[in-house]
């Protein structure tokens, strides 16, 4: 069932029931919005999202405008299937492989190098891009009829994230022309994690969410915490007057002038360098024209033009070292 609010123009649809009917229409109808260049709010497994058309910089701009955000805080990018990160990003590392294989779907989203020939304008991303797959079947309907969708939370900048349709609607009003209501949503563990692989192939966990830290360093333990600060050394013992070295007796054949050597003690270094490579080493990805190909109604399970395979990410995707170091850092998508 729909329901609009008359002079505010939106469109509400019900999809608590999971009736097909209804959840075709109401899918439907945020895809013509966002073919439209509007936004529309969308559950996910960790908030409710205002989402918008990652390829028009209108879209982007309105969806920024509607929750009183400026670009310096760009969206993070929701796609239906891992399958679509090879030609989204370049010099994806395998920890990042390896950690979205294991979250994904879910509350994880991963910062990576953009691929160069995409015509997404997010704001200022610096070259990177933020990118999730909800563990939402809804949202990822949505998804796959429309394409990667800019998607933030559907709160005014500043305000509580909101959890149900109501207070999403109470928060953004007509700025958006389609809600989908899905009941409401747990929220207990928060926002998704995000973290950044785009300055360091070990993984920086620029936000703390529904997944934890520890998780994360379940598949990839060298992931930093910048939160985490290091464990203060033991204050040293004053060194007293050296001990006389045991005499040489029959009795010790094997002792020599080795034995008076002060042992060597080692230390590790806890610093971290941050990076970034900008080698020419790119390959070919398809471009923006082929991304903007979506589903056919009658087949949602294929991603566009981009090649499946069991593995949620493609196996042919290998990562490069970083070459250079440089201190910038990625913006933090807001969710």
């Amino acid at each position: 069932m729909s329901e609009g609010d008359g002079a505010a123009g939106y469109r509400r649809f019900d999809c608590n029931d999971g009736d097909p009917a209804v959840v075709e229409d109401a899918a439907e109808s945020a895809r013509q919005a966002i073919e439209r260049g509007d936004c529309i709010v969308l559950p996910t497994d960790t908030v409710y999202g205002i989402g918008a058309d990652a390829f028009s910089a209108e879209a982007v701009q309105r969806l920024l405008d509607a929750k009183n955000r400026g670009r310096d805080m760009p969206p993070p990018v929701l796609i239906a299937d891992a399958s679509l990160l090879r030609a989204l990003t370049v010099d994806v590392p395998q920890a990042a492989r390896d950690l979205v294989q294991r979250h994904w779907p879910g509350a994880l989203t991963i910062i990576c190098k953009a691929q160069p020939s995409l015509r997404m304008d997010l704001g200022e991303t610096e070259g990177t891009i933020a990118l999730r797959v909800p563990d939402h079947m809804l949202a990822r309907d949505v998804l796959r009829r429309t394409g990667p969708m800019a998607v933030s939370s559907a709160n005014i900048s500043g305000q509580k994230a909101a959890v149900t349709c109501d207070q999403a609607i109470e928060q953004l009003g007509d700025r958006v022309a389609v809600y989908l209501d899905g009941g409401a949503l747990p929220g207990h563990g928060g926002p998704s994690t995000i973290v950044d692989f785009a300055s360091s192939p070990e993984g920086v966990v620029l936000r703390k969410g529904a997944l934890s830290v520890a998780a994360i360093r379940e598949t990839c333990p060298s992931a930093v915490d910048p939160d985490e600060t290091e464990p203060e050394r033991a204050p040293e013992t004053p060194a007293g007057p050296p001990e006389a070295p045991p005499p040489v007796t029959s009795a010790d054949p094997a002792a020599d002038d080795s034995a008076s050597e002060p042992a060597q003690v080692w230390s590790k270094d806890a610093g971290y360098a941050s990076s970034t490579g900008d080698g020419d080493d790119r390959y070919h990805e398809p471009t923006t024209d082929e991304l903007r190909i979506t589903h056919p109604v009658e087949d949602p399970d294929q991603p566009s033009l981009f090649e499946r395979s069991d593995d949620p990410v493609a196996p042919d995707l290998q990562p490069t070292a970083p070459e250079s170091s440089q201190d910038d850092s990625p913006r933090t998508p807001e969710n």
